[in-house]
């Protein structure tokens, strides 16, 4: 697939960042899935310029595969960008192409469910020092027997400190 040239937003800082992202651009609709989830990620760490280029893979029309790779990155944005990622995800519920809908609804769904996901709520354990060892009720446990009288020691055992020439 052919892209056209992608007009530079003018965030960028140098021109090093707008090779980098014209390179993770094609690479999020390379026919590698890994390469494509790949892009999108690091899309997701490039603030405006990666929310952009997210969103025009969601909305316009590209293959389902570059479309789940953007709601991947999108779901990924950390930061002041989450919030608009979000919204380019409701808006894509919302778009007449059944695929995109269906790639944003799936990937809000995700969301949602990890927002409330994460350490389960722990129980406050007593800050004692010793732990007790306690018997369990109702189960008695038999007695080893006391031995009658000492086992017999070996003629080895009984010259310790003797060493033998």
């Amino acid at each position: 697939m052919r892209l056209e040239k992608r007009q530079p937003s003018g965030r960028e800082k140098d021109e090093a960042a707008i090779e980098l992202l014209e390179k993770l651009r094609e690479q999020l609709y390379s026919s590698n899935v890994s390469t494509v989830r790949q892009s999108a990620f690091h899309l997701s760490w490039m603030q405006e310029d990666g929310l952009d280029i997210l969103r025009e893979a969601l909305l316009v029309s590209t293959s389902r595969r570059a479309k789940s790779a953007a709601a991947y990155g999108l779901r990924k944005m950390r930061g002041r960008m989450r919030k608009r990622a979000e919204e380019t995800l409701v808006e894509g519920t919302a778009h007449p192409d059944p695929a995109t809908a269906e790639i944003s609804r799936n990937a809000l769904n995700v969301l949602k469910k990890g927002k409330g996901a994460g350490k389960r709520p722990t129980r406050p354990r007593p800050r004692g020092g010793k732990f007790e060892i306690r018997e369990v009720p109702g189960q008695e446990r038999p007695r080893r027997p006391l031995p009658q009288q000492p086992r017999p020691r070996r003629p080895d055992d009984q010259s310790h400190n003797t060493r033998r020439r």
